[in-house]
């Protein structure tokens, strides 16, 4: 490239920069996100199921998404083109996902069992109920891969084909604020009876003290594309918008999952009963990201080693938390992966339309 088409090139960048800036600064509208059109199917309390709609279903069974309770769910429909749903739905998949909604003052009693035992069970035998199936391959990220493993550990009559499991803590011991399990939860409870968002919001802030400072230098590096402000608004905006804690949840959590370490040495009770990850027996995919600062691989890894299950794969990427669901390298590299363990155990189906029931 010649000095005069470089100076043309970085002239044309300012002024895109510039008009940019300036769209950001004036507070131009957030891009939508949570696009890919749906239909709720099933709802109890504040958890929603929704079904996506799909014109060219060509696999069987359908495929169903778990999120995390402490983080709203569109980060797996970020945007149009960055979306691991638009990515499912594309590959012929009929696609659910659990969305567990916004815990209010009602919601504080929720226990572990309220998820582990009530909702997810329901929830599944309502997506095999509307789709006409008797099995689900079944996918869960952060947390909502925690609920889903302790689920399928204490109902092996779940209907699973199979289990893909993304950043998915296990070891609580290695989980970054394990050094803060002497605290009682009941002291960050709010008149609600939950753990509020924004104490969640402060705790991802001080787990990665520079990234708010590194998303705005890669923001000016990358000002000119429409595209990347696009990406920036959105993923900003999720990275903000979390979501309260059931308090009696949190309370199970500090004491069994992080002080006694309880996935990890088998201690877990729910409901009275002991549930233990040996007894979890489908075939499983364990996705960990190795730049990972909010679960990282070490809290992941033992998911493998803990099941009772005999086909099992491990994927490593190099992304962070958040990389593994959007972005390049989830598009290129994670979602493919996925989406070829879940074709690898389906059927090719009669083209049919989905409909949401």
């Amino acid at each position: 490239m010649d000095v005069v088409t470089r100076i043309r090139r970085e002239v044309e960048r300012d002024a895109l920069r510039a008009r940019n800036g300036i769209k950001l600064a004036a507070g131009v509208p957030r891009p939508g996100v949570g696009l890919t059109p749906k239909d709720v199917v099933w709802q109890r309390d504040r958890a929603q199921l929704w079904r996506y709609r799909n014109d060219a279903v060509t696999w069987s069974p359908p495929v169903i998404l778990v999120g995390s309770l402490v983080s709203h769910s569109y980060i797996l429909d970020l945007s149009p083109g960055n979306s691991f749903i638009e990515q499912l739905t594309a590959a012929g998949f009929d696609v659910f996902l659990l969305d567990w909604g916004v815990a209010d003052e009602r919601d504080a009693g929720n226990t572990l069992e309220s998820y582990v035992d009530e909702y997810l069970p329901a929830a599944l035998a309502r997506a095999c109920e509307v789709s006409g199936v008797r099995q689900l391959n079944v996918v869960g990220y952060c947390l909502g891969g925690t609920l889903l493993l302790l689920s399928a550990a204490h109902h092996p009559d779940l209907p699973v084909r199979s289990l893909a499991t993304m950043a998915t803590p296990v070891d609580f011991r290695q989980m970054p604020f394990a050094e803060l399990s002497h605290l009682n939860v009941d002291w960050v409870l709010d008149e609600t009876g939950n753990v509020p968002a924004a104490v969640i919001r402060q705790g991802f802030r001080l787990l990665t003290p520079t990234a708010d400072a590194v998303q705005y230098a890669n923001l000016l590096e990358n000002l000119w594309k429409d595209d990347y402000v696009v990406a920036y608004q959105a993923m900003t905006h999720w990275i903000g918008d979390h979501v309260p804690f059931p308090g009696a949840a949190a309370r199970q959590i500090g004491e069994m999952l992080l002080q006694e370490n309880g996935m990890v040495e088998g201690t877990v009770r729910l409901g009275g009963e002991a549930v233990t990850l040996a007894d979890l027996r489908y075939p499983l995919l364990n996705v960990l990201a190795s730049r990972d600062n909010i679960v990282p691989p070490a809290a992941a890894r033992p998911i493998l080693g803990l099941v009772g299950s005999t086909d099992t794969e491990e994927l490593v990427l190099d992304a962070g938390h958040i990389g593994l669901v959007v972005g390049r390298t989830a598009a290129k590299v994670t979602i493919p992966t996925i989406i070829d363990f879940l074709q690898r155990r389906s059927e090719q189906a009669e083209l049919r339309h989905s409909h949401a029931g």
